[in-house]
């Protein structure tokens, strides 16, 4: 199929569901402590710096989001998006609200049972036991700027309750700026001109709002412009971009740039956060323009990155977010039940994994069956 003549009408872009899974285990397993406070043997220990890079599946999640959400757009007559922005808005709330306020409903529950055991009973939640990515102690106001949805603009609430959920809030707030503020630039100026403008309102908060920046991933802005960015590279009639398209190695740019990324994380250079963040946003949005020009081709991708496409991995995509929103209590209970069992470091670490990444798949399914999958109405979504 000719790239540049007629694009399909509808794009299944699996790898998209399996990347998105991949990068959501990950994050479980990042958010398991497999330690007691004793000494792990030097296995685990390795293994454990494999597991540093949390935050690159979320700038993965943000790139993701940018290219989704303007993948209509470009492919529209009118380069806006679908419908109204009241009807964009709905849209949105009913993918990203049901399964939220659900998992921080039960986060909040739990808590006000574990809350009851220590007033009624002789239970005290153990904080070492009980380390992980789920606490039962918070305050009105962490709950409020939760409900809001604004728990991210604050270094005193963006990690309680349940920290993962911090990215939801940045998400949601993504939505708004994205057809309020993202594409008039974009209409206007142009592609290089919202990228810029983007990096330039997310990196300045770093240094003039630090804490308020640090909490608010405010950079985020800017890797959702690539997101943007690789979406109209990728499918765009602009004889501009189908050069652009054509006459760059993505795929060599997406390896060459992975190492920097890497290397720019390294915290002894002690270099901005936001820098190897930014660099592997690059990295996602030229897999995305490599990938994607294989899929409208009709070609199969590369071996190496088959595996997104794996019947296992789009499953995984499928209810990532509902993964992504409770493994932080799950793993942190499975956490406290192992905690009793006197196990040695070794055993302990390894049941942690065994038990807590299965564990949290198995509910985070059942989740995504009772909380997501009823609000999901597009056909692409429900496949």
């Amino acid at each position: 199929m000719n790239l540049e003549k007629s694009p399909p009408q509808r794009l299944h872009l699996h790898y998209l569901d399996g990347l998105r899974g991949i990068a959501a285990l990950y994050v479980v397993a990042v958010h398991i402590e497999p330690s007691t406070r004793e000494a792990l043997p030097v296995f685990w220990l390795l293994f454990e710096k494999t597991l540093r890079y949390g935050a690159f599946s979320v700038v993965i999640f943000l790139v993701l989001s940018g290219y989704v959400l303007m993948l209509p757009v470009v492919r529209s007559q009118n380069s806006s998006i679908s419908g109204s922005l009241l009807k964009y808005i709905k849209r949105r709330a009913r993918r990203i609200l049901p399964p939220y306020y659900a998992a921080l409903i039960g986060c909040l529950l739990l808590a006000f049972i574990i809350l009851l055991l220590e007033e009624f009973t002789s239970f005290k939640w153990d904080k070492v036991a009980g380390e992980g990515p789920f606490s039962p102690y918070f305050n009105f106001i962490d709950v409020l700027t939760h409900l809001l949805l604004i728990h991210n603009f604050s270094s005193s609430t963006y990690l309680t309750i349940n920290p993962p959920m911090w990215s939801v809030a940045t998400e949601w707030q993504l939505y708004f700026l994205f057809p309020l503020f993202l594409l008039p630039i974009w209409r206007s100026f142009g592609l290089l001109s919202v990228v810029f403008a983007a990096f330039i309102v997310g990196i300045l908060p770093f240094y003039i709002l630090h804490d308020f920046s640090m909490a608010s991933s405010s950079w985020f802005i800017g890797l959702f412009t690539l997101g943007m960015a690789a979406a109209e590279i990728g499918l765009s009639q602009k004889p501009k971009l189908i050069s652009l398209r054509n006459s760059l190695p993505w795929g060599s740019l997406a390896v060459i740039l992975t190492p920097i990324a890497f290397v720019t994380e390294w915290k002894k250079l002690e270099l901005p956060i936001w820098i190897g963040q930014s660099v592997f946003g690059l990295v996602s949005a030229c897999l995305f323009i490599y990938c994607t020009r294989f899929v409208v081709e009709g070609k199969k991708l590369p071996h190496v990155l088959s595996i997104l496409e794996h019947p296992w991995a789009t499953t995984l995509g499928a209810f990532s977010y509902s993964l992504y929103l409770t493994h932080g209590p799950v793993i942190t209970i499975i956490r406290y039940l192992l905690f009793g069992l006197n196990m040695n470091p070794f055993m302990f670490a390894a049941a942690s994994y065994s038990i807590g990444i299965p564990a949290s798949l198995v509910f985070a399914y059942w989740f995504y069956l009772i909380f997501e999958k009823p609000f999901i109405s597009s056909p692409s979504s429900r496949r």
